[in-house]
């Protein structure tokens, strides 16, 4: 420290000199320990940036090493595929008796999740290697749409390496019709028909492996009648025979139907419906044949008019009657009887418009508004009525239980 004295004499003021070395040491110093703690931090934040890129890097390779694991353990399921299903999608006109086979393209696992069919079929899933086979416990039902989901994921078909299909298979396809040929087999076995029915040999397939005794065996056979014989039972006159064809739409068949839908308490209309279908299985599973036989009846118009009536194959009534005037003819044609009834108040109007409302008996109506009943008249054999097939009243009474629905009355002349 040096003094220096105040050039006016007053009071010397002390000044620090300070060592000029020392002031730079302390300088480099402070400088140094920034950098030093500037550097620490650099480390410090690139050692944790290390940190966590060693431990990304870690973590990818354990989750490649677990995908890579997975894969190996599961390469199938990657390529797992269905090759092909029977009966293909789209398709129409599938027999009912048709197995459904899926082909996938690697074996399928023990215990693996089967394919699902809609609507519901009774039935078992078989597996053989690649291919899963569904085998129903009946023949689907005719002209129904059927469809296959095979499911895919976790609770999908797996393979025998545990491998999952990708995605979920959807196939529809059309089972067909029945045949109508079967129809009338069926129709004249039961005797619903002016003809027989006898097979000729036990068939193939699973009708003929159950010789057609059991309701699979029965729908076997609508889809594939077995070979058979038809043969007309005597006595009916050749206007009946000339109208009976064993396949294809026609009367004869459609009556046989109504007489099987009245003894079976269905609803008479002639529809070959899938109802109508399951009931002839069951008759002709347990044998249950016609009741009242087959009749048929001609309504001539000749001169004299008359009705006659076959039964079983003999006549069983021949009387004079009363058809349509000239102003409301009996149209020619055969019909089979749709409606009968004990008695009625029938209704209607008369040629000139006058209202008539008559009181009748045994009526058993075949064409529209005309019917076969009692009705009193003076005499019997000419035109006289509004379309109706009149009789007298012993006559409708005998006639009556023949004219069973279904019966077919052919008009003539």
């Amino acid at each position: 420290m040096l003094g220096e004295q105040d050039p006016g004499g007053g009071q010397v003021r002390e000044h620090w000199r300070g060592n000029p070395g020392i002031g730079l040491g302390l300088a480099i110093a402070l400088l140094v320990g920034l950098a030093i703690a500037a550097s620490v931090t650099a480390l410090a934040l690139l050692a944790s940036s290390d940190a966590n890129a060693a431990n990304h890097a870690r973590d990818s390779y354990a989750r490649e090493s677990s995908d890579k694991s997975w894969s190996a353990g599961r390469g199938h399921a990657i390529a797992l595929q269905v090759t092909s299903v029977t009966p293909a999608g789209g398709s129409v006109g599938v027999s009912g008796e048709a197995a459904i086979r899926v082909v996938f393209s690697a074996s399928v696992a023990p215990g693996s999740p089967m394919p699902v069919l809609s609507p519901s079929v009774p039935g078992r899933w078989q597996s053989s290697g690649r291919v899963l086979s569904f085998v129903p416990d009946l023949p689907f039902a005719a002209s129904s749409r059927m469809t296959l989901r095979i499911p895919a994921g976790p609770a999908g078909v797996r393979s025998a390496a545990g491998g999952l299909l990708a995605r979920a298979v959807r196939v529809s396809f059309r089972t067909a019709p029945y045949s109508r040929l079967r129809l009338a087999q069926l129709l004249g076995k039961l005797g619903y028909l002016p003809v027989s029915w006898q097979a000729a040999a036990p068939s193939g397939g699973l009708a003929g492996a159950r010789g057609g005794g059991d309701l699979a065996a029965q729908m076997a056979l609508a889809y594939h009648p077995s070979a058979g014989l038809f043969t007309a039972i005597p006595g009916y006159p050749a206007s009946l025979r000339a109208q009976w064809r064993a396949a294809g739409d026609n009367l004869v068949i459609r009556g046989a139907v109504m007489a099987f839908q009245a003894q079976h308490r269905m609803a008479v209309t002639g529809a070959v419906s899938r109802g109508l279908w399951h009931a002839l299985f069951l008759a002709a599973v347990s044998g249950q044949r016609n009741a009242v036989g087959y009749t048929y009846a001609i309504a001539s118009k000749g001169s004299p008019e008359t009705l006659t009536i076959w039964h079983d194959g003999r006549v069983v009534l021949r009387s004079l009657a009363n058809t349509g005037i000239a102003v409301a003819p009996t149209a020619a044609g055969t019909y089979p009887v749709y409606l009968r009834l004990r008695f009625q108040v029938m209704q209607g109007t008369n040629p000139d418009g006058s209202h008539y409302a008559d009181p009748v008996s045994f009526v058993a109506y075949f064409d529209a508004g005309d019917a076969v009943h009692y009705f009193p008249r003076y005499s019997y054999g000419y035109p006289q009525s509004l379309g109706c097939v009149e009789l007298p009243y012993d006559d409708a009474e005998r006639a009556w239980p023949y004219l069973t629905y279904g019966s077919l009355i052919t008009v003539t002349g």
